[in-house]
């Protein structure tokens, strides 16, 4: 089970090379997507099953969404690709948390936007895609 963020997105930019050879990440984020992770963590395993685990990475050609192995915390296949230009409209409520801050995501296919729960290792990382598809400015 990959537990280092630099283990993590080795294995990301692994994947995304598999997929597309001429492709390389810019950043990488790990995204729980579904309602609040600390509610749904005081459900215990059924609030688990409401969870979905994600890595999102802005690459040098599009924005990639892979599914997390629950268990591995492995990327495993690719849920969507889209153009930055694509993504632009599909970000929103971005909130900055003490430990879990949150965005909307309306992924395709989907009637309403996802909320997608990135833990505080990640926020920086957040901060710098938020910033690359949105034009998003943290707080100082």
């Amino acid at each position: 089970m990959a537990m280092k963020k630099a283990t993590i997105q080795q294995q990301v930019a692994a994947a995304i090379a598999q997929a597309n050879p001429g492709d390389r990440p810019i950043v990488t984020i790990q995204a729980v997507a579904g309602p609040s992770v600390w509610l749904m963590s005081m459900l215990g395993l059924i609030g688990q099953a409401f969870l979905t685990y994600y890595f999102v990475t802005v690459t040098d050609q599009a924005v990639v969404v892979h599914k997390a192995g629950r268990m591995s915390n492995r990327p495993r296949e690719i849920a969507f690709a889209l153009t930055p230009a694509e993504v632009q409209g599909m970000i929103g409520d971005i909130k900055r948390n003490a430990v879990w801050s949150s965005f909307r995501f309306h992924l395709p296919g989907q009637a309403q936007p996802t909320r997608m729960n990135v833990h505080r290792i990640w926020r920086t990382e957040m901060d710098q895609l938020l910033g690359t598809l949105t034009g998003y400015q943290p707080p100082a």
